[in-house]
This record gives C-alpha cells, structure tokens and sequence, in this order.
C-alpha cells in the first residue's frame, strides 16, 4: 500500500515530520530543565489562551508571584525567594507551556493541509489524527500532573511524570516509525507479533521501562542520594531497606529502592544491548550493521553520563546531558527495532 499518493509531497512529509521529532525532543529538554530547576510549579494556573503571554508590567507579575506563594512549595522550601529569583522559575515552565503550544500548530495546520489535498493515503491520515489526540492529551496529562504539585507535595507526582514523560517518548517513537516508513520507502508495522521478534520486542519494553524509572529518579531527587559508583555507599543493595520494606507498595516511593532498580536496569539494558549486537554480526546481518552500531555507541555514551550524572550528585547540566542522551537512545533503539522488522 502507498503511503504518500502525490509524490511531488514527499520532501515536504519529510521535513513536517523531522521538525516534529526536533519540537518534541526540544519539550522533553526543556521539561527536563523545568524539573531539575524546580520550576514546574511556578505556573499554578492552566489558561489556554490566556497563558500565551507572559506577564508584562510589575502588577501582573506580583499578582503571578502571589499564586506561587499559595502553594506548599513556596512558603516551606522557598519563602525567602524575591519576585526576581521567581521570574527566572516562572519563565522555564512558560517556555515549555509555548512550546507544547507551538507542537499543537506545527502538527495541526499542516495536517489539514495534507488532508484536504489528499497526500496521504486514509489509514495514514487516521493515524495521524490519533497522534494529534495524543498530542491533546499530553497537554492534559501535563496539568494533570502540575496540579499534583498545588495543594500537599512541594513537588509533582514522579507517577504522573513518568506517564508525562512515556506519552511524549511514546508519541516521539511513532512519529519517527512514520518517517522511517516514507524516507525507506517502506510500510513496515511497529506491531508485528512474530517470534523471531521477541528479543527486539522485549528490548524496546525496557527501554520504556527504564525510562518510567528514569522520571521516578527525576521526579523523588534519588539522583541526589547514594552518590557513588559501582556500589550504593559500600553495599550492592541500599542500606536503608529492608525485606518487609520492598514487600510493600509504597517502596515505588522510596528513593533508595528507585535508584537501585534504575541502576540494576541500566546493567541489564547494557548486557543485552552486547547480546543483541554480538548475534548481529554473528549472524552476519549486514543490513543491521549500522543500526547496531548507532545503538552500541549511544548506550555506552549513556551509561558514562548516567554514572557522571550520580557522581555528581545531579548536577543540573550533566543530568540535562544525561536526558538529552536518552532521547537519541530511544532513536537508535527504534531505528535498530525497525531494522530487525521484515517488510
């Protein structure tokens, strides 16, 4: 089946499709940013159109300033913060507020271009109109979880950030299958469920996985506790738990318990990134080499910013790096998946 029915269109999906997967990489490195600078809930209110401005004389500002002082986080971590150190917070969760805003255009106006000139096939168009429903959603789920941070928490809920996070990954992996599919001129499935499929399958399961472990870390401070490497202060496993604690529900609450799975993880993806490239060349898959190497080199950049980034007790611009290589793992994991797919 052909997915683009007017040929003279292709460079102009493409390039659509490339400045999507550039918008929603540059939202997930702000929101990073917004997160590691406390700054998520400086906007206490949610205005669709409203909140396209920024406040712009000294009595909005102060009226701005007033909300945040209603809110936990204010008045027990930050009472002595002045209306300037507030701007500075205020201004990294506005900037990504704008461009979630900017993501909802940039998709829709050309969307219904290529719909009413009939560019794609119909299959494509409906599966283009979920993602921009997802896209909706993910607005949502953002409130959602800056509402979390309002009224008891001084910080957001790590569960809702990780499903903040996992839609937007989520959303980012489908927009790059499509454009794998048009620039290789290939219709391939993102679910095909065949056997010889399954370890590809089961790779890109704990990637996602690791990533939801990845915003828990993020959104309890675990990066910050525990800061030596290979082991966690002298012990394999966190010296604060104990049996009947990891029994219990709750110990997706605790940051000792959160940074040592998120660690563990990070060792099995690595060994198992190794496995699967070790049966590539084995096998003498030639039409996967690069894929695999594309991957061997991101997990290794991303294991040595993992460790830099707990060394360093978080340090805002490693751990901004350490998101930022995520994002390309996540490009060559599913470049790799794609790979290891038959038309």
């Amino acid at each position: 089946m052909e997915i683009i029915l007017r040929k003279e269109y292709t460079k102009f999906i493409n390039y659509w499709l490339l400045s999507l997967l550039f918008f929603i990489g540059l939202i997930v490195i702000v929101g990073g940013l917004t997160r590691l600078t406390d700054s998520g809930l400086s906007i206490t209110t949610w205005d669709v159109v409203k909140g396209i401005l920024p406040p712009l004389t000294m009595e909005q500002w102060q009226n701005a300033f007033n909300l945040y002082k209603e809110i936990p986080q204010f008045y027990l971590l930050n009472q002595n913060m002045s209306i300037e150190e507030f701007k500075v917070i205020f201004y990294w969760e506005y900037i990504h507020r704008i461009l979630g805003r900017i993501l909802g255009l940039l998709f829709l106006i050309p969307f219904i271009f290529i719909y009413l000139k009939k560019i794609l096939n119909k299959k494509y168009n409906k599966n283009l109109f979920i993602l921009f429903l997802l896209i909706l959603l993910q607005g949502t789920v953002g409130w959602y979880m800056v509402k979390s941070g309002l009224v008891e928490n001084t910080t957001v809920s790590h569960y809702r950030l990780a499903i903040h996070l996992n839609l937007a990954f989520i959303l980012f992996s489908a927009i790059f299958w499509y454009f794998l599919n048009i620039r290789l001129k290939q219709n391939k499935y993102f679910f095909q469920f065949k056997t010889n499929n399954i370890i590809s399958k089961v790779f890109i399961f704990l990637i996602f996985l690791q990533i939801t472990f990845g915003a828990f870390t993020s959104g309890l401070d675990a990066g910050k506790i525990y800061q030596t490497w290979p082991l966690m202060n002298n012990y394999f496993f966190p010296d604060d738990l104990t049996l009947s604690n990891i029994m219990n529900i709750k110990i997706f609450n605790d940051p000792s318990f959160v940074q040592f799975i998120h660690r563990k993880l990070a060792y099995l993806i690595f060994i198992y990134v190794l496995l699967m490239s070790f049966f590539v060349f084995y096998k003498k898959e030639t039409h996967m080499y690069n894929s695999t190497f594309f991957l061997l080199s991101m997990i290794f950049i991303q294991v040595f910013l993992g460790i830099i980034t707990l060394l360093s007790g978080a340090y805002i611009w490693i751990a901004s790096l350490h998101q930022i290589s995520t994002i390309f793992l996540l490009i060559s994991s599913i470049y790799f998946y794609y790979n290891s797919l038959k038309a």
